[in-house]
């Protein structure tokens, strides 16, 4: 398969070849759930293990998937409800895609249509790229200081020594994950997604605001009721 790799003589894919860099895939779930369920080890451990008779081999696939789809065939399922779409359609539409394999992308971000007048405005307000360079390298020189790497790739020891919450911030994440019937690996990500936001902030402790907007980059969570 080309995004896994294989062969008689092993070879890496599109996967591995992405290795310390970036691997985009368009409309998710027209992809085989077979391939992206590969996608659950090199986003867990780094790498990519292919098996054949004689052995085995791995090869190096530390990644930033970038996806991107729509949630539903029609693409405005949950902003009209009165569609054609049927429950069944959804489900079959969104079958490609587990949740362990949505657990394991740390941000989930819905896109909002832009309107006709937005895209026919004259100039923007935006930020350019040196601003946001600029503090994206802040929050990494204070991530290296504090533990020598990205929050990213904080394991589950470190996440509890360098994402400590309060007591009364932590019983809001415990409540929000009940509700939303977090898995612990989702549980885990945000709390590693708030100490990213808190760095943002300057803020050296995790507040109630910092879990609450990272709770809010997991807007795949409703789409739960239409996986398999």
């Amino acid at each position: 398969m080309a995004l896994v790799g294989g062969g008689s003589n092993p070879r890496p894919g599109e996967i591995s070849l992405a290795h310390n860099g970036v691997l985009f895939l368009d409309e998710l779930p027209e992809f085989k759930r077979v391939v992206l369920e590969v996608l659950r080890q090199p986003l867990e451990e780094g790498r990519v293990t292919i098996s054949r008779a004689s052995g085995s081999v791995d090869f190096p696939s530390n990644i930033m998937l970038v996806a991107a789809m729509n949630p539903t065939p029609n693409g405005n399922y949950f902003e009209n409800s009165t569609t054609s779409q049927s429950f069944y359609k959804v489900q079959q539409y969104l079958s490609k895609l587990s949740q362990p394999l949505l657990d394991r992308i740390d941000l989930q971000i819905e896109v909002e249509s832009v309107s006709i007048d937005k895209l026919t405005s004259v100039g923007s307000s935006e930020e350019n790229s040196e601003t946001i360079k600029e503090r994206v390298q802040r929050v990494r020189d204070i991530q290296f200081k504090r533990q020598g790497k990205n929050n990213a790739l904080l394991n589950t020891k470190e996440i509890l020594s360098y994402c400590e919450l309060s007591i009364e911030t932590l019983e809001f994440l415990r409540n929000a994950a009940k509700t939303l019937k977090f898995s612990a690996r989702s549980f885990n990500r945000i709390k590693k997604i708030s100490r990213t936001i808190a760095d943002l902030d300057c803020s050296v402790n995790i507040k109630i605001e910092h879990v609450a907007e990272a709770i809010q980059y997991r807007s795949l969570e409703r789409l739960k009721q239409f996986l398999n």
